[in-house]
């Protein structure tokens, strides 16, 4: 069962996040420009960083789905449980927090208008995914745990306290 989740959470992992943080952004410079040129180095540091914490906090989130919530970060097969854990305890979307800053990061190292548009189109479509899609399903399923959730913890951005996770699941 370990197995088959993590090869799940891998596989959609490669499938969608590398899509949208490799292929396409790769695919507009390499068209724009017709190859990848050496990035300012003075762009390089702050890129690097947001590569670093970008990646990491994408991997707690599918640690946190897998391990506590029993799912993946794909719609098709989420968590049986609510996360409220990690990084869920201070916002609802950290995962997508990961995703801008690899994105951020790559318009950081390769300054191509298109890319600009394209990661700022990627955190629109991530909102409207967020507000039509994803809350309303998790509120279907989770009921007044996840409202409560939601009234203490920021859709996008950080709380300053963490929420404490003493009810959640119990639904």
């Amino acid at each position: 069962m370990r197995y088959l989740l993590a090869f799940k959470v891998i596989l959609f992992t490669v499938l969608v996040p590398g899509t949208v943080i490799f292929y396409f952004p790769y695919s507009l410079v390499l068209r724009s420009t017709g190859s990848l040129q050496w990035p300012n180095l003075a762009l390089s540091i702050p890129a690097s960083l947001c590569i670093l914490i970008g990646t990491a906090i994408y991997l707690r989130c599918a640690w946190d789905f897998a391990v506590d919530g029993l799912g993946t970060p794909a719609p098709i097969d989420p968590p049986k449980k609510l996360v409220v854990s990690g990084l869920y305890r201070r916002t609802r979307n950290p995962m997508y927090h990961g995703v801008l800053l690899l994105l951020l990061a790559e318009c950081l190292l390769f300054p191509e208008a298109g890319l600009w548009i394209y990661a700022s189109s990627i955190g629109l479509t991530f909102h409207l995914f967020v507000v039509f899609y994803e809350e309303p399903a998790l509120v279907k399923r989770f009921g007044v745990t996840y409202s409560d959730y939601c009234q203490k913890v920021p859709r996008w951005g950080f709380a300053s306290q963490p929420f404490s996770s003493n009810a959640a699941g119990k639904d």
